[in-house]
């Protein structure tokens, strides 16, 4: 089955946020208090309840000044930080080879939040109770069961948003920023190779860092050690424990037979 991928061109958006709220909508998350911080964007960040943020960012000055539209919420990476943390496999990749998470296996552990290169997982719920993680699962009930579009490239009337197999997103794109050059030279698209490849594509007008996205993203130093030496080292100190009870019950045995014997 093909890998599917979700391509945001940056130059055809228009900040309206209808994305936002058809997330919000389908995924039943709960509307949060906005407040007026001197910018368009609300709320402030990603949270539990928001798994969708569209970023406004202002660039040049009075003589020159313009707009840069950016996208935050979970980019499917193929080699995904928070995949390779995760103890109970409740994130996983599906098929299509997007990062889907299973809530029932959440141990809320928290070592998927660290992971990611793009800060994008968030903990629901109190860190003396039960905690879960939270982030976009690119509508996988709406894509698999009923064969239908993400909610946010179904509400988006721009056509910033596409929904199709990764590969023709993929030559979409290029040809998109190839259309962009002659008045963009910075355009560029962000996601085909970096972290194995990402299921969500960017075409980008300018660099980028100005949208926030890092320029290298990779592993964070805590998932490689988690992965290679830290869980490795778990299950051997799991073995040597369970060795050791295993001759500690031989030795317990072997005892009550001599006593036995010697009665």
């Amino acid at each position: 089955m093909a890998e599917k991928a979700i391509l945001y061109d940056a130059s055809k958006c228009t900040a309206c946020r209808g994305c936002q709220i058809a997330c919000k909508e389908w995924n039943e998350l709960k509307g949060e208090k906005t407040t007026n911080r001197g910018t368009y964007e609300n709320p402030p960040d990603l949270s539990p309840d928001t798994w969708l943020k569209m970023k406004f960012i202002e660039v040049g000055d009075d003589q020159d000044f313009h707009w840069r539209f950016g996208r935050r919420s979970c980019m499917h990476c193929t080699e995904a930080g928070c995949v390779e943390v995760c103890p109970t496999k409740a994130l996983y990749h599906h098929e299509l080879g997007f990062v889907a998470y299973d809530k029932e296996k959440c141990s809320g552990c928290g070592y998927c939040v660290a992971a990611c290169p793009f800060e994008v997982p968030r903990l629901s719920g109190s860190p003396v109770g039960i905690r879960h993680t939270t982030k976009c699962v690119l509508c996988q009930d709406r894509i698999i069961t009923e064969g239908q579009l993400p909610a946010c490239v179904k509400t988006c009337l721009s056509g910033a948003l596409q929904f199709g197999d990764r590969s023709e997103m993929l030559e979409i794109a290029a040809e998109r920023v190839n259309a962009l050059k002659s008045k963009s030279p910075k355009a560029n698209l962000y996601g085909k190779n970096e972290l194995g490849g990402l299921h969500v594509l960017y075409v980008l007008e300018d660099e980028p860092t100005v949208y926030g996205l890092p320029k290298d993203p990779k592993i964070t130093v805590a998932a490689t050690a988690w992965q290679d030496v830290i869980r490795p080292l778990g299950w051997g100190v799991a073995g040597v424990v369970v060795l050791g009870l295993g001759l500690n019950y031989v030795i317990a045995q072997r005892k009550i037979k001599l006593k036995s014997k010697g009665e």
